[in-house]
C-alpha cells in the first residue's frame, strides 16, 4: 500500500495507476475490507483516522443537510464518488440529485464537504483539483483547527476561481442549494 505521504501528483512510469474500474472489481472482491483508503488519480491513498470532533462535525453536518433538503436529493456520507477514470474519492458529506442509477455511484455532486484535520493539505490540493475537474459547482473544507469553512466556487480546470473563508458570524449559504443555511459559529468544536 502507498504512503499517506507519497506525492499523489506523481505519475511516473515507475508507478502503474488504478482505474477506477479496476479499483471497484477489486473492492468488489473484498480487497480492501479492512482498510480505509481511496483511490486519488490512479493511486490507492490511506485515509486519515477520524477522530471524535471530525466525527461529531460530520454527523451534526449531515443532519443538518437532511433536515434542511427536501427528498429530492441525497445526503451522502463517506460515500464514494466516480469524479473520473482515475478517481473514486470518499468525501465526508456529499450532496447528489437522486437521478443516478441504483447500482451506480454518483458523478455529479452539488456540494463536497471535506471535514479536515490532519488531512488538510491533501483536502486543499489532491482533493481539490479532483473536485474542480469534475465540475462540483462548491466544495467546502471545515477546517478543525481554526474553526474556519473554507468555500471553494466556479470550478475552473484543475482549481476553482473563488474561495471564501468564513468564521463564526458567517453564515454558509451553498450555491445549488438555496434551502440550505449554516451558521458557522453552530458546528461542532
Amino acid at each position: 500500500m502507498l504512503s499517506t505521504m507519497f506525492d499523489v501528483q506523481d505519475t511516473s512510469d515507475s508507478v502503474r495507476r488504478l482505474s477506477r474500474i479496476e479499483y471497484d472489481r477489486m473492492v468488489a472482491l473484498g480487497m480492501f475490507d479492512r482498510e480505509r483508503i481511496e483511490l486519488l488519480r490512479g493511486l490507492l491513498v490511506e485515509m486519515s483516522p477520524i477522530g471524535w470532533l471530525h466525527n461529531r462535525v460530520t454527523a451534526w453536518l449531515t443532519e443538518q443537510m437532511i433536515l434542511q433538503l427536501d427528498r429530492t436529493y441525497e445526503v451522502r456520507t463517506q460515500g464514494s464518488f466516480a469524479a473520473s477514470d482515475w478517481s473514486e474519492p470518499e468525501p465526508d458529506v456529499a450532496i447528489a440529485r437522486k437521478d443516478y442509477g441504483i447500482r451506480d455511484l454518483p458523478s455529479e455532486l452539488l456540494l463536497v464537504i471535506e471535514v479536515a484535520e490532519s488531512s488538510l493539505v491533501r483536502d486543499r490540493t489532491t482533493k481539490l483539483s479532483i473536485y474542480a475537474e469534475a465540475t462540483v459547482p462548491e466544495y467546502w473544507i471545515v477546517d478543525l483547527v481554526s474553526s474556519t469553512v473554507e468555500v471553494y466556487t466556479q470550478p475552473s480546470g484543475s482549481s476553482y476561481a473563488r474561495l471564501e473563508t468564513l468564521r463564526d458570524g458567517d453564515t454558509l449559504r451553498p450555491v445549488r442549494l438555496p434551502s440550505v443555511s449554516i451558521a458557522v459559529i453552530e458546528l461542532p468544536r
